[in-house]
């Protein structure tokens, strides 16, 4: 089973790591990725630009589209990174989650996927 791994966080918990402390936690994540990458169980890891670049789109199907600065909802917390990975268990899944090392900071949300993920698998 695939499933989405998202970490959120906010200015204030991100704010809060020292530089070296910030390093650190990039060399453990660096660290559990590739454990992870050695089981075969990330299929892929990627985080994302800053929320104030964000942009949100509406189309209202007649041919008018709205763009608008900012992300998706107001929120205090924002997704700051994702992963997708295959395991054999949402028990597994959650092992994957709790050792990574932004768990300690923050949560980690998991979700099932509901398709394989390539176009030939839609």
């Amino acid at each position: 089973m695939k499933y989405l791994l998202s970490i959120y966080g906010n200015d204030e918990i991100w704010s809060s790591f020292s530089p070296e402390e910030f390093a650190e936690l990039v060399a453990a994540t660096d660290a559990h990725n590739q454990a992870m990458v050695a089981t075969g169980e990330l299929l892929f890891a990627c985080g994302v630009a800053d929320q104030a670049d964000a942009k949100r789109v509406r189309s209202s199907g007649s041919g008018t589209t709205v763009v608008t600065d900012g992300p998706y909802i107001e929120t205090k917390e924002y997704l700051g990174s994702f992963y997708i990975v295959e395991c054999d268990s949402l028990e597994r899944a959650q092992e994957l989650a709790a050792q990574m090392p932004s768990a300690r900071h923050t949560d980690i949300e998991i979700r099932a996927l509901l398709h394989g993920g390539s176009p030939d698998d839609l």
